[in-house]
């Protein structure tokens, strides 16, 4: 059975991914293919297993530290009232996180991303455009880039 995430990691491999933002230690950073989450942002694990306690130990540990400083991107730059976390993984079983910023009403009533209508949430019309898209993935990198000296400059 073929993997999406994995299918993903391949093109991102290949250079061909449009939505590839950044690789770190023990994952890749994605912007989702469709925004009605303005910033919607993926973190992909580079091991493929399906439940975080199957990762060795140290690699489990810098996976959630990478996934946060990811998290902390994503908050500083498209500057949400809220971001949601979701590693749920029963779609595509393989560890990856979503990262949703929230903003009052941007669902018809309060509550998780997924009581959104499927057709909504990815509907074609919710794909960035080229533009947006190249500067969402600009400014992600800056961001994290910057966070990552500053965590080396404490730590």
């Amino acid at each position: 059975m073929s993997c999406l995430i994995c299918e993903r990691i391949n093109m991102i491999k290949d250079g061909v991914n449009p939505y590839f933002v950044t690789e770190l230690d023990t994952g890749y950073v994605v912007m989702g293919d469709h925004q009605h989450f303005s910033g919607y942002t993926l973190f992909l694990c580079k091991q493929h297993v399906s439940e975080l306690h199957q990762l060795p130990h140290q690699y489990k540990m810098k996976y959630m530290e990478e996934m946060m400083l990811v998290a902390e991107a994503v908050f500083h730059v498209f500057k949400p009232q809220k971001l949601n976390y979701e590693l749920l993984g029963n779609g595509d079983s393989h560890v990856h996180w979503h990262l949703f910023p929230r903003v009052e009403g941007d669902t018809p009533q309060r509550g998780p991303v997924w009581w959104l209508p499927k057709e909504e949430m990815w509907n074609d019309e919710k794909r960035p455009n080229k533009e947006v898209l190249e500067k969402m993935i600009e400014d992600m990198r800056t961001e994290i880039d910057r966070l990552l000296e500053h965590s080396a400059s404490i730590g």
